[in-house]
């Protein structure tokens, strides 16, 4: 066993997220195309006697008030199928996303706990194992523990990879707003305006902008009527001359600008740069999830 291990719980991205009315058991049917980013927050796993659990991070004084995080929920599931009552290893998550942001960092965070007990204690669990305890935090927690670009259906929890989606460089802005969950699901009921539908494939790699600029966000218009602050973040990425696509990322209030290149996504940032508000360049696709 490693004496330390470091992985990144990298942000989620929906790239396109079609909503359909909720159902009768409470689940809204979705289709949505979902990328991960080169960045995220950090897992870290090191030797010790029982379990612990610490945040710490630009964005860890929220979490740290919380009883019930993702992360302890899905080792708590783990070490329940493993039949054992500690897992022997102190943990802590580096909190670098915003909260609330429409990224999966919750989801994220769990899924990259599940990789790191796995990976640091060698348990030799198979992915359809832990794929199945991530079920645990949820309908995204899946996607999120395997952390590629996948297209997801039901209600997020059917998932089919998307081996041909190309590298996308983006640039990911939160305004400093929380946008949550459960109010954004809320107002779409009040008006739902969406359907689960799948669009049909693009054709090829350099049409993909193109292409995504012909789907939608059926939550984008909801959010906006909790957070009206989203519209600015919107609106100013849509500006840059360079900026190809501007949508809203899951249920905001993070908002996602496509380009051409890297160097097109970095000089946005600069320009995006302001007090108060998270930017930050990226590559979307399948990042390398092991930092060390």
């Amino acid at each position: 066993m490693t004496d330390t291990l470091t992985l990144l719980a990298p942000a989620k991205v929906n790239l396109y997220l079609h909503v359909a009315p909720v159902r009768g058991d409470g689940y809204h049917p979705l289709d949505s195309l979902v990328a991960f980013a080169d960045i995220g927050d950090r897992m870290t796993f090191e030797k010790a006697d029982s379990f612990s659990f610490e945040i710490t991070g630009p964005f860890s004084e929220t979490l740290n008030g919380e009883g019930d995080n993702l992360v302890v929920r899905a080792l708590l599931a783990l070490a329940d199928h493993l039949g054992v009552e500690d897992l022997p290893m102190a943990v802590t998550l580096d909190k670098r996303l915003p909260i609330a942001s429409g990224l999966g960092g919750g989801s994220s965070d769990a899924g990259a706990a599940l990789r790191g007990a796995n990976l640091f204690l060698e348990l030799g669990l198979s992915d359809p194992v832990l794929e199945e305890l991530a079920r645990v935090i949820g309908a995204d927690g899946p996607m999120c523990y395997r952390a590629r670009p996948a297209y997801a259906s039901g209600v997020g929890e059917v998932l089919e990879d998307a081996p041909d989606l190309p590298v996308l460089h983006a640039v990911l802005l939160n305004p400093g707003l929380p946008s949550p969950t459960g109010a954004v699901y809320r107002a779409y009921d009040a008006r739902p305006d969406g359907k689960a539908d799948r669009p049909a494939p693009f054709a090829k790699p350099e049409d993909i902008i193109d292409w995504l600029a012909q789907q939608r966000n059926d939550l984008q218009a909801p959010a906006l009527s909790v957070t009206p602050d989203i519209a600015e973040a919107l609106e100013t990425m849509a500006l840059i001359p360079t900026c190809r696509l501007v949508r809203m990322s899951g249920s905001g209030a993070t908002v996602f600008g496509l380009f051409d290149s890297a160097e097109d996504a970095l000089q946005a940032a600069l320009l995006l740069d302001r007090p108060g508000w998270w930017v930050r360049p990226t590559r979307l696709g399948a990042p390398q999830l092991h930092l060390g």
